[in-house]
């Protein structure tokens, strides 16, 4: 029994740490296909156990399956048949396609379980594009009960051609941290200028002005990339409104060039386009993710298992 992305997609898109349909449906098809079901781990996560009966060597040995369930604040504007049907969200990143892959393995490894040894823990997970669902699952445990010995998991990659899939030894994805920065200036009449401290203006240049950290700040042996995504507040078409915040994200792939450079480089960046008048705002960093590493040990048994 293989599982339709399509239906996920169209039916069932929801926002970090709020999965509880997209966890319960999951559950269902795990239990269809025959695994022990763990739900609300860590929130809306949901585990599934497939334990081998070939015996044998290495017959207590615990490969994690993962895969992320959360969507996107974005309304999908493809004209597809799988058009996302959830106002103003969608699996934007692919994580229905994740959750339908590790659904349709589960399956596919249920009924070879005679030729399996050990446990298969299918573990899926919530608020990934939060970068806060993986630490409450690990607090309930979810790499214990049985001890995991190796974790496998996979991204959807636009640019890889369909069926063929892309493995790689070491650092694959690099690190991210969030910015959001306030601008805080004075409020009045559009047609009074003189008499205002503009935030938008203000926040258009600090947001141009964070283009040129990569290319003057940080190393051209070291890939980076500064994003701002958003600049919000209140709207009003002939006045100057007092604060606007923008967000955004930086991502690298060395350790050298991530929090200290960027972050440093951001504030400064901030603080030289703040009118005297307006007051300071440093940006704030919300958590950050490491890059991600690909196990050397695990990658060859991947590569030689692929087609």
């Amino acid at each position: 029994m293989a599982h339709d992305d399509d239906d996920l997609k169209a039916d069932i898109a929801e926002l970090a740490h709020q999965e509880q349909l997209t966890a319960a449906l999951v559950a269902e098809q795990l239990r269809q296909s025959g695994l022990a079901v763990t739900e609300e781990v860590g929130g809306t996560g949901v585990v599934g156990l497939l334990a081998g009966t070939a015996g044998g060597e290495g017959t207590q040995r615990t490969l994690l399956v993962r895969a992320d369930m959360d969507a996107l604040p974005i309304t999908e504007a493809n004209e597809v048949e799988y058009v996302s049907r959830a106002a103003g969200k969608m699996h934007a990143c692919g994580h229905d396609g994740h959750v339908a892959i590790a659904l349709t393995l589960a399956d596919l490894l249920m009924h070879r379980r005679d030729q399996l040894r050990g446990t298969v823990k299918f573990v899926f997970q919530p608020a990934e594009e939060q970068a806060s669902g993986a630490a409450p699952m690990l607090a309930d445990g979810v790499m214990r009960d049985p001890d995991v010995d190796a974790v496998i998991g996979l991204h959807l990659w636009s640019p890889t051609h369909v069926g063929n899939v892309a493995i790689q030894e070491g650092p694959f994805f690099a690190s991210a941290d969030a910015i959001t920065l306030t601008v805080r200036g004075r409020g009045g009449h559009g047609a009074m200028p003189h008499q205002t401290v503009d935030p938008i203006a203000v926040a258009a240049q600090i947001v141009t002005a964070a283009q040129t950290l990569v290319s003057r700040e940080i190393s051209p042996l070291q890939p980076a990339v500064v994003t701002f995504g958003s600049i919000h507040g209140p709207c009003a078409r002939t006045a100057t409104r007092s604060a606007r915040t923008c967000c955004g994200a930086s991502a690298s792939w060395r350790r050298a060039s991530r929090a200290p450079c960027v972050r440093r480089s951001s504030t400064r960046c901030a603080r030289a386009r703040r009118p005297a008048s307006t007051m300071p705002r440093s940006p704030t960093w919300c958590g950050g993710r490491r890059r991600r590493r690909s196990d050397r040990s695990i990658c060859p048994a991947a590569t030689s298992a692929s087609p």
